[in-house]
């Protein structure tokens, strides 16, 4: 049979596609901006028909009804990374969370931690060989793909045919659902535009230093980062995900690749994350290379990449250097993500810069400001990089600079980057810490 004449024999409905899913079954969903949206939606129309079926998933973006109070005993969530739209289940204890390093994520589906039934995938049209890209979300799906007895695929015709190791052939799929719709866009942080942002932008930017390979994570202050980027010369990418500044870069003859010690010429990533002139941009792009996120995440691949830029941020930090990232005390919050592989990995390079950067100060609603710079990480707060792993911390006072520090050194650089008005709080419990 040819490839068309599979592709064909396979096409069904949404929702017969999820009437293969079994009561007691573990399904993989694919996340990001490429969750599935028309085999979600079914999936929640069935689920009263089924028990105790497994979500496992890292970050999801958009509605989350299969998490909503109603799916209780049908759809369980167990996600490796808590996304704002989880978070509630999680937190009420609908939802499960395992911690886990995310370039190990992938292993445990593929070496049967974590057997996996179904995978629901999303994916571009085939080419003329019948091959279909993963598109904007390849780091996490491509494993666990492959390591699923079934594959329930949506085959839309506006994902991007992303490049690398990034593709899956029509005749493992065991059901295709075609859809046409835009994948989800997610703009910029607009917070990156606040003078607080901006300085810590700027002091980040002063540490990168041309040929740099850059690992940026989400969130307002790596957006800000790309801004003050444009006087450097032949930077690269290798990261976890990347969003629209890039296409800036790439155009200003600033990124490069040219000189990366690893995948010269590439932007090497596990997904992305941005509007539809990023998804545009990365159609069929020659210098874009998708791979597997436990490839794009070892911190021993990301070593071989000189001059290794990596840019995390941090709910808290404490007196010794050590990084608060995953939860709010106890309460859990989001998760380790790509922060330790990426620090270890740049910690590794020749050349090598690993940062923590972060706001000074935290807002609560009703107006009181609290030191994300603290003498102690709250009671039950989760320690995503350790201190032995920390090098530089920075927020929009400066930059203190841990590496080869005592903790006397340590508490004295992190209080002169913290906010002014809890400076002097700081040194006493210092002091009484014996930190000083």
């Amino acid at each position: 049979m040819t490839t068309a004449g599979i592709y064909q024999s396979r096409v069904t409905t949404a929702l017969e596609a999820v009437k293969t899913i079994k009561s007691g079954n573990r399904v993989f969903l694919t996340g990001n901006v490429s969750v599935p949206q028309k085999i979600l939606a079914a999936l929640v129309e069935y689920a009263p028909n089924l028990t105790d079926v497994e979500i496992c998933q890292a970050l999801t973006v958009g509605s989350a009804d299969y998490v909503g109070p109603e799916m209780e005993g049908h759809l369980r969530v167990n996600s490796m990374f808590i996304s704002a739209n989880i978070r509630k289940a999680v937190q009420e204890g609908r939802a499960d969370f395992t911690p886990v390093l995310l370039s190990e994520f992938p292993l445990l589906f593929k070496r049967g931690v974590l057997p996996l039934d179904v995978a629901v995938i999303h994916v571009s049209t085939p080419d003329e060989h019948g091959f279909c890209s993963l598109g904007v979300e390849v780091g996490l799906t491509k494993s666990a793909a492959e390591s699923a007895k079934i594959i329930i695929a949506e085959v839309n015709e506006q994902m991007p045919r992303t490049l690398g190791d990034a593709f899956i052939h029509v005749s493992r799929l065991t059901h295709i659902v075609p859809v046409n719709y835009p994948i989800p866009e997610h703009k910029m942080a607009s917070e990156g535009d606040s003078e607080v942002v901006k300085q810590i932008a700027g002091h980040v930017a002063s540490l990168i230093p041309d040929g740099a390979t850059m690992q940026l994570g989400i969130g307002s202050i790596p957006d800000a980062v790309l801004k003050f980027l444009f006087d450097k010369k032949d930077l690269g990418i290798h990261t976890e995900l990347f969003s629209d500044g890039v296409i800036d870069l790439v155009n200003a003859g600033v990124l490069t690749n040219a000189r990366k010690s690893l995948h010269p010429g590439k932007v090497v990533a596990g997904f992305i994350l941005g509007t539809k002139r990023l998804y545009e941009w990365v159609n069929d792009n020659p210098m874009v290379e998708m791979h597997p996120t436990e490839y794009v995440n070892d911190p021993f691949i990301i070593a071989q990449n000189d001059r290794m830029v990596a840019v995390n941020s941090a709910i808290e930090v404490d007196l010794t250097g050590q990084i608060c990232a995953d939860s709010i005390g106890p309460k859990l919050y989001s998760g380790v993500g790509g922060q330790l592989d990426f620090v270890y990995g740049a910690s590794r390079s020749k050349g090598g810069v690993p940062i923590i950067a972060l706001p000074s100060v935290a807002s609560l609603r009703d107006g009181t400001k609290l030191s994300k710079i603290t003498s102690m990480l709250k009671q039950g707060a989760g320690v995503v990089t350790s201190r032995n792993h920390v090098r530089f911390v920075v927020t929009e006072h400066g930059i203190a600079d841990l590496y080869g520090k005592t903790i006397r050194q340590r508490a004295q650089a992190l209080i002169n980057v913290a906010d002014p008005q809890f400076r002097e709080d700081l040194a006493k419990q210092a002091k009484e810490l014996h930190y000083l």
